[in-house]
């Protein structure tokens, strides 16, 4: 598979402890094979870091194939408690967090 072809969607997270509910034939398997295979932290743990950053409901999480600078990331949409929608990526590989920005619309 083409390395910029490996993205993967888990949507409708329910709460980040209660585990990821799948929709749309989404492999979560998969994903924590590629995340094995190059080394990357776990979901499970991109999760804690990404609610720590930013606290609320994930609705959506992407591991993405980055191109610039290469490497991977969790990409999380997570609603704040205001019902604000706030983007939070994390490192795949080392778990910072790369980036907490609040959608404009």
């Amino acid at each position: 598979m083409n390395r910029f072809n490996r993205s993967f969607v888990i949507a409708g997270l329910a709460f980040a402890l209660s585990g990821p509910a799948l929709a749309d034939g989404d492999d979560p398997e998969k994903m924590r094979r590629i995340a094995e295979a190059a080394g990357l932290i776990s979901l499970e743990e991109a999760t804690q870091k990404a609610l720590a950053a930013k606290p609320g409901t994930i609705i959506e999480v992407e591991l993405d194939d980055r191109k610039w600078p290469q490497g991977w990331d969790y990409e999380f949409e997570i609603i704040d408690a205001n019902g604000k929608e706030w983007d939070v990526d994390i490192d795949a590989k080392t778990g910072e967090v790369r980036k907490v920005k609040s959608d404009w619309f």
